[in-house]
């Protein structure tokens, strides 16, 4: 649980790198998602980290 955020944000970067390596660059709604998903991990991070420590 503790490293839930950063497991979604390398999901997200492991799916960014696929669509460029297939040459999926141009679907926007792909690479939306993708930055969106990293953004929600990076969240789930802070909060995660943040009930850790209180």
């Amino acid at each position: 649980m503790k490293n839930l955020g950063i497991i979604i944000i390398i999901i997200a970067a492991i799916a960014l790198i696929a669509c460029g390596v297939l040459g999926e660059v141009n679907n926007n709604l792909i690479t939306f998602g993708c930055v969106g998903l990293a953004v929600i991990g990076l969240i789930v991070h802070i909060l995660v980290n943040k009930k850790i420590t209180e």
